[in-house]
């Protein structure tokens, strides 16, 4: 396959389910409001994702096609970048926040992953990592959008619904650092698989 979807859709899993400024956004906002009054909020989380996916999609594709030596080069340098985001999500510790006020809307969501630094550089080391060049931009952008989506609609809301009482159950006991380490180790883990273990063709 020209997209390696199995180890793209392990290293989504760990970055959309990894602590971030979106789903501790989403944490908060359920904690605040509950599920029912932030799911607006939550769908535009969903869908804000898309609008980096595309343009990031088609740019990088255009560069492989023009390029192939600068896709290979920004494919390590991204690989890079993600392991210290691994670093650092493993050294991360939770804690939960009140909210108060009008609960955020669709709109609000859908500002956050656009604004959302660790969102582009997840993206775009999954186009440089997991999309070998040559593939199509189309079938590249599609694949690696539907796979986030897929992704995001299953653990965003469980960020929501559940993220007050994960802190709560686990901030400032030994199974919290446990729980940091195992994202960071499968954020990491995936990468390395497709880098030296031949995930992409």
């Amino acid at each position: 396959m020209s997209v390696a979807l199995f180890p793209f859709l392990a290293f989504a899993a760990s970055q959309v389910g990894t602590p971030g400024p979106a789903n501790m956004a989403l944490m908060t906002t359920g904690a605040g409001f509950g599920l029912r009054a932030a799911l607006p909020f939550v769908a535009g989380v969903v869908l804000g994702k898309q609008l980096v996916i595309w343009p990031v999609g088609f740019g990088l594709m255009e560069l492989a096609t023009l390029y192939p030596g600068a896709f290979v080069a920004l494919k390590y340098i991204s690989a890079a970048y993600i392991f210290w985001l691994a670093w650092r999500v493993a050294n991360m510790r939770l804690a939960t926040g009140a909210t108060g006020g009008k609960v955020p809307g669709f709109m609000a969501g859908l500002a956050v992953h656009p604004l959302n630094p660790k969102a582009w550089a997840m993206i775009t080391g999954g186009f440089t990592a997991f999309v070998a060049p040559g593939t199509p931009a189309l079938q590249a952008t599609a694949t690696i959008a539907i796979c986030l989506f897929m992704v995001q609609v299953v653990l965003h809301p469980c960020w929501t619904l559940g993220g007050e009482l994960i802190a709560r159950t686990v901030t400032g006991t030994r199974w919290e650092k446990f729980l940091m380490w195992t994202l960071a180790a499968l954020t990491v883990a995936s990468v390395v698989f497709v880098l030296f273990g031949g995930g992409t063709p």
